[in-house]
């Protein structure tokens, strides 16, 4: 998948200069929003069929700092789907350097806009489909 680029911007960073952390989990929506729209299945469509897909969990292991103007890459993929639960990868490197910046994952449920999970085999089965086959690519790659 092609990497989501972040610029950070001056409001992003803190007293010392350095980018406060609760942004890089700001990024890491943007970059799965960026995927799943990459993949014909951007949040308008999704929000459109009734599917909602809340967080239900972060990790995040930072591991550089940015400062302004800093670009960072973002690799993000998906990393295990079950049919109501979705984990993302991510991978932030500066660009220049490659220096890892962050590594984490988000966790997902899939539902509707009523709370109930989605059965997404039966229910969506051309998104079920693309969810899976982004997993198997995950797979080759690595």
């Amino acid at each position: 998948m092609t990497p989501y680029i972040h610029k950070v911007q001056y409001y992003e960073t803190d007293k010392m200069g350095i980018t406060h952390h609760a942004n890089y989990i700001r990024w890491m929506e943007e970059a799965r929003v960026a995927l799943l729209e990459e993949i014909g299945w951007g949040y308008d469509k999704l929000e459109e069929l009734g599917i909602q897909s809340p967080v239900i969990g972060v990790e995040c292991a930072y591991k550089a700092p940015t400062t302004f103007g800093d670009l960072v890459e973002v690799q993000v993929w998906v990393e295990e789907y079950r049919h109501v639960q979705l984990v993302i990868g991510y991978e932030m490197r500066k660009v220049g350097d490659g220096k890892v910046v962050l590594e984490g994952t988000s966790r997902h449920c899939l539902q509707h806009h009523d709370g109930r999970f989605i059965r997404m085999g039966k229910e969506y089965p051309d998104f079920d489909k693309a969810l899976r086959d982004l997993v198997q690519e995950t797979k080759r790659e690595q």
